[in-house]
This record gives structure tokens, sequence and C-alpha cells, in this order.
């Protein structure tokens, strides 16, 4: 195994992986305010991390100004605790197309009299818009700030006091609407968490993205999370959500469950059917690339004597 990342990549048939990162509070931004934007996110995307016309990009066919400041809008909800609310993820609060809809038809006028225009589109999860008057709101992705409380999460003011301010304004309009809405009274009929408030985040710009050689210089981009879907069309790479196929030479993954491929990366490994793999990870919140071969794929022992045995996906990613 090495840590360098770079030598002859054109001649090497490389697969490259990328596993998920979680914040460090160690290194969880400077003064009174977190680090914007997960590990993942900002190795993807770059320091200024603009999600939301990335997410726009790979999930409509619109055309936008790449210049245009994009804004994403999360109907979400926000479980009280004794003393503080913690947002939930969005794969916990089962929120159907219809509810979506509904809920939107409901809160758009106030969302466009305030972003002074008109939404650019929806779906279930994501509403977007541009940013207008809110474009330099300092925001966190619902990715970053689920489970945890969120008054550190909140959007702040950046180059002009009072926007956040405003934001809550429309927040709090909207979570009084949606409180009686009866689309929240029949999901609580059903045991359902209600929608109960509305989340700003990703707000940026096409041109504000910076992605790295090792998905830029990809030929295939693979795996389910929506970012990738418009990375790929940004980058002009072929995409698809799953690998159905061992057509590891030369793609970019980001897998929900990287240990279900491991079998056949590391046969591919050891076949010689690939030079290398390239994983990506974020210990401690901070990048880390290393390069494994197929002489990599076994522990090292003393006794020689004896025939190696192959390291587990977990040993590899602990190591």
């Amino acid at each position: 195994m090495t840590v360098n990342t770079n030598p002859h990549q054109g001649t090497l048939r490389r697969f490259t992986l990328m596993l998920s990162g979680e914040d460090a509070l160690d290194i969880q931004g400077a003064g009174d305010q977190p680090l914007k934007g997960l590990p993942h996110e900002r190795f993807l995307l770059g320091n200024l991390v603009p999600i939301a016309p990335i997410l726009l990009l790979g999930q409509s066919t619109l055309t936008f100004n790449a210049s245009q400041n994009i804004a994403c809008l999360q109907p979400i909800h926000l479980h009280a605790t004794r003393d503080h609310l913690i947002l939930m993820s969005q794969n916990q609060i089962d929120l159907t197309e219809s509810e979506s809809s509904e809920l939107l038809k409901s809160a758009l006028p106030f969302i466009e009299e305030d972003f002074k225009s008109p939404l650019l589109f929806h779906d279930k999860h994501y509403w977007f818009i541009p940013a207008g008057p809110f474009a330099s709101l300092e925001s966190y992705s619902v990715d970053q700030a689920h489970g945890r409380n969120i008054d550190w999460w909140m959007p702040r003011d950046t180059q002009e006091e009072g926007i956040a301010k405003r934001w809550r304004k429309l927040q709090n309009e909207i979570q009084m609407l949606w409180h009686i809405d009866p689309i929240n009274e029949a999901r609580e009929q059903r045991g359902l968490p209600s929608i109960n408030s509305l989340w700003i985040s990703g707000i940026g710009k096409l041109n504000d993205v910076h992605a790295p050689q090792a998905i830029a210089g990809s030929q295939k981009i693979y795996g389910e999370h929506p970012l990738l879907a418009g990375l790929a069309k940004y980058l002009q790479i072929p995409y698809a959500p799953e690998m159905e196929t061992d057509d590891f030479a030369g793609a970019f993954a980001w897998l929900a469950q990287s240990e279900v491929i491991w079998p056949r990366l590391s046969k591919a490994l050891s076949s010689k059917q690939l030079d290398e793999l390239l994983l990506i990870d974020f210990p401690n919140g901070k990048i880390r690339e290393r390069i494994f071969t197929a002489k990599d794929l076994c522990k090292k022992s003393w006794a020689f004597w004896k025939k190696a045995e192959p390291l587990t996906w977990k040993e590899i990613i602990t190591s």
C-alpha cells in the first residue's frame, strides 16, 4: 500500500472508491461556527460546497446560468427534546411525492415572495430556487446537520447582517402554516413525524464547483447519492447509480455499501484485471488517499511458511 496517488494514472487500470466522511469535532470550524460541508462534500465540490446547483443539475433537465446562486429547500421534521430541537434525516420522515407537493403548494407564495423569484424545480425531498436576497447565507446540508441540535447549524450571516434573521422569519411563517395543514394531521394519525419546518442549504453557483482529479479524470461514475448524478452531468462523464458489472478500470464510485463489492474488487486485483485501487476516506475529518495493489491484499506475517491470509474489508478500512 502507498499514499502516492498519481503515478502513471493514465496507463494504469485504476478503480477509485470513496467512503463517506464524518465531521471531527476537534477540527470543526474556527471560532463560533462549524466548518461548512462534510469532508466528502468538500472533497467532491471544493471548499465553497455548492451543493444546490449540482443537485439541480442532476435531478432536472433545466438549463440555468452557471453564475447564478441557487438554494436548496427541504421539507423536514424537527424533533423536540427537553431543551433543544434535533433535525431528523430525510430517510427517517417517509415523505411521499403527493405530501411534498401539497406542502409546497401552501408554502410557495411565501417562498417566492421572499426569494423574489419563481421556483425552478422540485421533487419529493428537494426544492430549488434562485437564492436571490439569501445568496450570502452560510448554510449546512441536512446530511451534515441531521441528528444534532440545530442551534449550531442554523444559517448565519456572512457579508450582510440581518439575512439569517430574514430567513428565520420565513421559516417561522411556514412552520405555523404547516402546523395546521391536513397533511400533517393525516401523518400524525398514521404515526409518522410531522413535516414541521423548512431547511435551506447548499447555496452556490455551478462556477464554484472544483471537482478533484480523482473524479474529474474518471471514465465512469457509480453511486446512488444525488450529488454524483449532478457531478457526472457537469463533468460529462457516464453515470449509473449501481455497479452491476465488474468494469472497475477507470471508474469512480461512492457506494452506500462498499463492502458488498469487496470480494469482486479483490478478485479483480488478484487476477490482474485491475492494477490498483485508490481508496479515499476521511479519518478524523481529513482526507486520506491510499493505493492498494494485489500484493497489499494479504496480511503481513513473520510465519513465511504459512499461506498468507487475505485482508477483510473491515481490516482494509480501519488500517
